[in-house]
């Protein structure tokens, strides 16, 4: 009998989830589920959104069969299911035993529950479902609106938060994500673009310039923050990640020169990699 797992992922605004195949390690499409969230809202409010989506796709699950892994941002307290966010989104749900709640609400077992910090699902999806799972020490770092880092040990993935650890002149996250893109097309020719799928119309000396400039940075953190960790593979995700061939060849280079033999992989699954990785990870956890 194949264990029932699903896997979810909460955002900011959305929650996305799906059945996962623990076999075959992949998603179930047609169980596929994403609703909008309000995480300002009160404390009913965001459980309700909740429950109803997760009731969608469990729908046809027996509940006492059911493994839930959940990809959750933190603040939060993970082995317990403890939501430490003070500020901004899900504030009305700070300290409430979110394990609890859902566990009550879906008439499963809090046991049945497993949640794992977003940065780590990430890359235990890469791990579990992804093109790195040969692989025992590996780095993550999916570039998009923000930065995240998360590094595999070869038993679990942790979180390395290092968006605002120190970076040239102010932090890593300011030259690595989305934004330093815009703001630096917006230094160099007074234009704006909202992204880096918008760079790809502009003209190739801008864009020329502009990557090489994200291929110094990303070489650079490497070299500061990435190197001590030893690793046997990077694996890219987020939105930046889908540009790596414009900036790959001066990035290998820098690599070259700083002696740092370091493969680095395109995440094989993108947006499925939290769903995955947090179904992963649940799983994981249920055979201990």
């Amino acid at each position: 009998m194949m264990q029932n797992i699903v896997g979810i992922d909460i955002g900011g605004s959305h929650i996305t989830m799906a059945q996962v195949d623990p076999e075959k390690r992949k998603i179930i499409t047609s169980t596929y589920v994403r609703e909008h969230v309000d995480s300002f809202g009160q404390k009913e409010v965001i459980f309700s959104a909740w429950i109803s989506a997760i009731e969608k796709v469990a729908v046809d699950l027996v509940k006492k069969d059911l493994l839930i892994g959940i990809a959750m941002p933190g603040p939060f307290d993970y082995e317990n299911g403890i939501s430490l966010m003070q500020q901004g989104k899900f504030i009305d749900i700070y300290q409430v035993n979110i394990k609890k709640e859902l566990a009550e609400r879906l008439s499963v077992s809090p046991d049945q529950i497993h949640f794992v910090n977003d940065a780590g699902a990430f890359l235990e999806g890469e791990v579990f479902g992804g093109g790195v799972q040969e692989y025992s020490r590996i780095f993550g770092v999916t570039l998009g609106t923000g930065l995240g880092t998360a590094f595999y040990n070869g038993k679990e993935a942790t979180d390395e938060d290092l968006w605002d650890a120190p970076f040239k002149e102010s932090i890593c996250e300011d030259y690595l994500a989305t934004r330093w893109f815009v703001k630096y097309y917006k230094v160099l020719t007074g234009g704006e673009i909202s992204g880096t799928k918008d760079l790809l119309d502009k003209p190739e000396d801008i864009q020329t310039k502009i990557f090489d400039d994200y291929a110094d940075s990303f070489a650079e953190f490497i070299v500061k923050y990435v190197r001590k960790y030893d690793p046997e593979v990077l694996v890219i995700g987020g939105n930046i990640a889908k540009i790596y061939p414009y900036f790959k060849n001066r990035l290998n280079q820098h690599l070259e020169e700083h002696k740092i033999n370091l493969p680095i992989k395109i995440s094989a699954i993108f947006e499925d990699a939290a769903i995955l990785g947090a179904a992963g990870y649940a799983l994981k956890k249920s055979n201990r």
